[in-house]
């Protein structure tokens, strides 16, 4: 059972990046997926929650109105699309899996001109 993040990178302040999360080895459909942010020496931060079959979604106010949270169940995939990024977006990003206590092991996203 695992969650594997990718996507991240190097951007300027107000491009968009595209993070991608795949569940392997469970019913990936049956359950929920939130994605985390976390800065070195800070607390990790819940940023969004997508119910299973995408019924429900919530977002941190530090993000609502600028990232969106999707699943494609058939690829067993959570997407974070992130526009218009900011410099404090900075942080490695997780995916979870709260129900299974199964975490990614992450993907950096940089913002920085």
């Amino acid at each position: 059972v695992q969650l594997v993040e990718s996507g991240g990178g190097l951007v300027q302040p107000g491009a968009s990046l595209r993070l991608s999360c795949v569940g392997e080895g469970f019913t990936f459909s049956r359950y929920d997926i939130n994605w985390f942010r976390q800065v070195p020496g800070e607390s990790r931060e819940i940023i969004a929650i997508l119910s299973r079959a995408g019924g429900y979604t919530n977002y941190a106010n530090s993000v609502k109105g600028r990232f969106t949270i999707s699943r494609d169940d058939a690829k067993k995939t959570v997407y974070l699309q992130m526009d218009s990024l900011k410099p404090e977006d900075t942080a490695m990003y997780y995916c979870n899996a709260p129900s299974l206590g199964v975490w990614g092991q992450g993907t950096q996203v940089t913002v920085s001109s």
